[in-house]
């Protein structure tokens, strides 16, 4: 049997994959620097690969409602349930006062930014292992993965918002200037979110136990949330450290916002802020900082 002869090759001339070396040196450089990232969120490579935030925002929204009867109705079935259920149990049984609105737009406006944060949050928060296989074939900013499912809730949202609204006619309420608010109250709630689905799909890449531990987070965070009773029923002494729930300035705030609540949650909102602003940081940093490992680890 006859031997393959190998065809001599020039390593001056050529490198591995058939390319020139003049042709590897057009080629663009992508440096990773992990040493420089720093508390910075790398939004200019974000908005560089935005083609491929808005593939995963839109795939998140085909995943959720792909083979369902009624589709994106469950952005609006599922506040709306919550809804009932509080104001037949909290509103009717239990008595609890609604800071003098009706209770069933008392809760459902508390709803809808709660929805936004409780769904956004247990989706992103299982990003980093959904996309394993991404990860390990290419490379794109590893913030589009838990930013995506964030971004599609806020379409759910504003389904919700809509359901808020036609709610606020029924009962004939109508906002006075405070509804200005509503826009920083939004983003508000937007960085409450991503803080903390930041620290959890970061530490979903280690420790699988957050797949399991998210659920009862978010059923445990509902209920030190003023959804369905007001924050006035705690004493003025509880009302800073309550406000370290930065979700209790959200709600609170979106109910003064539109509704006109007795409640003013200044001071709420402030520490609420304050807080959401440093789990968004410290989110970010971890992030950014485990990101590199993901490939490896996942």
């Amino acid at each position: 049997m006859g031997h393959a002869q190998a065809m001599p090759t020039d390593s001056s001339d050529t490198a591995p994959g058939g390319m020139t070396e003049e042709e590897i040196a057009k080629l663009p450089v992508l440096s990773i620097d992990s040493e420089k990232r720093g508390l910075s969120l790398g939004l200019s490579e974000l908005w560089a690969y935005r083609d491929v935030l808005y593939y995963l925002t839109h795939r998140d929204l085909l995943v959720r409602y792909k083979q369902t009867l009624i589709g994106a109705s469950w952005a609006i079935i599922q506040p709306v349930m919550t809804m009932v259920i509080f104001t037949l149990f909290f509103g009717k049984l239990a008595k609890i006062p609604s800071d003098g609105v009706p209770y069933p737009i008392f809760s459902f406006a508390a709803l809808v930014p709660w929805s936004f944060f409780a769904d956004g949050v247990l989706r992103g928060s299982q990003a980093t292992t959904m996309y394993a296989e991404m990860i390990k074939k290419v490379y794109f900013p590893r913030l589009a993965m838990p930013l995506a499912p964030l971004l599609a809730r806020l379409i759910d949202m504003a389904l919700a918002f809509a359901v808020l609204l036609c709610m606020m006619l029924y009962y004939d309420i109508n906002p006075g200037w405070h509804v200005l608010w509503l826009p920083p109250l939004v983003i508000l709630a937007f960085v409450t979110s991503l803080g903390t689905t930041l620290w959890l799909a970061a530490l979903n890449v280690q420790f699988r136990d957050v797949r399991m531990a998210a659920p009862f987070m978010i059923q445990t965070w509902l209920f030190i949330t003023p959804i369905a009773y007001p924050s006035s029923m705690l004493d003025a002494k509880w009302q800073v450290v309550y406000a370290m729930n930065p979700m209790a300035g959200v709600v609170e705030g979106f109910r003064w916002a539109l509704l006109g609540t007795d409640t003013q949650p200044g001071a709420m909102i402030l520490v609420s802020t304050a807080v959401a602003v440093l789990l968004l940081v410290s989110g970010a940093y971890y992030f950014r900082k485990v990101e590199r490992t993901f490939a490896d680890v996942v």
